[in-house]
């Protein structure tokens, strides 16, 4: 029969630290309330998955680079009422569309919330176990296009390919070059039907040829975006300009 001096370190050598941590208050708990081994086990084994968890959900959201501050309690669907709420609390608690590489791509205005809305979905598909990472379009395009030149292009594309989501948020502000052109098609080309995208961009796609250099890569890379996709349009006023007008206003009763 094993030592239970040696317990902790056997635990240890397991990781098994929730029940590391545990298991004497536990079995004192145990034993005050007289509960069969099983019982006893279950719990310990209930800690650890709890703790797992935990530390799983904090890896993924570090990892994730999304902009503190934007759940979806924070945000303010009178300025936007063409989006329900339970539309988007749908993409944050239903994973299936993520399993089916599924898009969502939010259109609107700058400052109506787009950023905001892409963000706590993925926050919400973190609190499922899913992994995502944000980035701000151009800034991944730069870093693509330094790979293009090291010849490293397939590589960074299939280390993403570790996130089943990626937020690419205003895509719009793509610059329009040959170049910069290739990498965002290749990205979008790569991730079809294989992973899930988050778009925000504050141009319809009728537009899109503005990021493209060529009009039958801009069809192209509509044709798999949207092959299946949900599409939100964020029609409203910009949150920055509703803050100076109800700051005016303020400032009107004030006098």
């Amino acid at each position: 029969m094993a030592n239970t001096a040696a317990l902790p370190i056997l635990l240890k050598e397991l990781r098994l630290h929730a029940i590391n941590q545990q298991w004497e208050a536990l079995a004192q708990q145990a034993t005050d309330k007289d509960w069969t081994p099983e019982e006893y086990l279950a719990t310990l084994c209930e800690e650890e998955v709890a703790l797992r968890y935990q530390k799983r959900i904090q890896r993924y959201t570090h990892e994730a680079k999304l902009p503190p501050g934007k759940s979806l309690a924070s945000f303010d669907f009178r300025a936007i009422p063409a989006v329900k709420k339970s539309k988007i609390e749908q993409k944050m608690k239903d994973t299936l569309w993520v399993q089916r590489a599924e898009n969502l791509l939010l259109f609107g205005p700058s400052g109506v919330g787009k950023t905001h809305l892409a963000a706590a979905v993925g926050y919400g598909l973190i609190e499922k176990g899913i992994r995502v990472r944000f980035f701000n379009t151009t800034a991944l395009i730069q870093l693509l296009q330094k790979a293009r030149n090291e010849l490293s292009v397939i590589e960074a594309l299939t280390r993403l390919d570790k996130y089943p989501v990626l937020i690419l948020d205003d895509i719009g502000y793509v610059k329009k070059s040959e170049v910069e052109t290739q990498v965002l098609f290749e990205l979008i080309a790569h991730r079809y039907e294989s992973g899930t995208l988050i778009i925000t961009s504050n141009q319809p796609f009728s537009q899109w040829d503005q990021l493209f250099d060529d009009n039958m890569m801009t069809v192209a890379a509509i044709d798999r975006i949207v092959h299946h996709a949900t599409i939100i349009d964020c029609q409203g006023d910009s949150f920055r300009k509703r803050q100076a007008l109800n700051k005016g206003e303020k400032n009107e009763l004030d006098k």
